[in-house]
C-alpha cells in the first residue's frame, strides 16, 4: 500500500451531502474481473456529457483544480452500497485523501485500508476550509500526517485527530494484513504456546 507521510497538491471542493458509491463509481464499471480502468468510472455521469466529452461545467475537470490531490466532501459522503470500487477508483484517479464531517462507515474503513486518508473535521473548521479551497487561488493544501496537520496556503494550519493505528498504517504503507504480520512472531509463539498446552489440536 502506498504510504501516506506529507502530501501537496489542491483540494476540489464537492460538497453536496449524501453523495452515494452510485455516484462515483456506477455500477456499469463493476463489471471487469480486475482494478484496471475504475479512475475513468470515478463520478463518470458528472465528468462526462453524453457525448463522451469532458463537462466543463464539473469540479474535476476545471482547470484550476487539476489535478485534484484531495477532496473536500460534504456529510455522508460514501453512503449507499458498500462497493469497494468507488474508492479504488478514487485511488487510480490520483485522490490522496478527503475532507469532511462525516463519511459513511464502511466507505469510511474501504478508504482506511486502501491508504486513502479520510479525516473529520468538526462543522466550523470545515466552513473555513471549504470556503478557502473553492477560491482558485488558494485550493492548495499540505497535509502532514504525523504532525496530523493541514496547512493552508495563507500559513494557517487545521489539526486532525486519527486513530493511532489507522495512522501508523498509512505512514508505514501496511494494509490489514502488513499491518498483523508486524506482530509474527507474537503470532507464532502464541501458536506455539497454545498448541503445547491443547496437543490434541495438532
Amino acid at each position: 500500500m502506498q504510504t501516506f507521510t506529507s502530501v501537496r497538491g489542491k483540494a476540489a471542493p464537492m460538497l453536496a451531502a449524501n453523495i452515494d458509491t452510485d455516484v462515483i463509481m456506477p455500477k456499469q464499471f463493476l463489471k471487469g474481473i480486475d482494478r484496471n480502468g475504475l479512475d475513468r468510472g470515478v463520478f463518470f455521469d458528472q465528468r462526462f456529457l453524453s457525448s463522451g466529452d469532458p463537462n466543463p461545467d464539473f469540479i474535476l475537470n476545471k482547470s484550476d483544480w487539476q489535478p485534484a490531490r484531495f477532496l473536500v466532501v460534504g456529510p455522508n459522503f460514501g453512503c449507499g452500497s458498500s462497493r469497494e470500487h468507488a474508492v479504488w477508483g478514487l485511488k487510480q484517479l490520483g485522490i490522496r485523501a478527503l475532507i469532511g464531517t462525516s463519511f459513511a462507515g464502511i466507505f469510511f474503513d474501504n478508504c482506511r485500508r486502501n491508504g486513502i486518508l479520510t479525516i473529520k473535521l468538526n462543522d466550523a473548521e470545515f466552513q473555513q476550509l471549504a470556503q478557502t479551497i473553492s477560491a482558485p487561488d488558494s485550493n492548495e493544501l499540505g497535509i502532514d500526517l504525523g504532525a496530523q496537520q493541514i496547512q493552508l496556503q495563507d500559513g494557517h494550519s487545521i489539526s486532525f485527530e486519527i486513530d493511532a493505528l489507522s495512522r501508523n498504517a498509512l505512514l508505514s504503507g501496511l494494509d490489514a494484513i502488513g499491518s498483523t504480520l508486524q506482530r509474527a512472531d507474537q503470532i507464532r509463539q502464541f501458536e506455539q504456546q497454545h498448541l503445547g498446552e491443547n496437543p490434541w489440536l495438532a
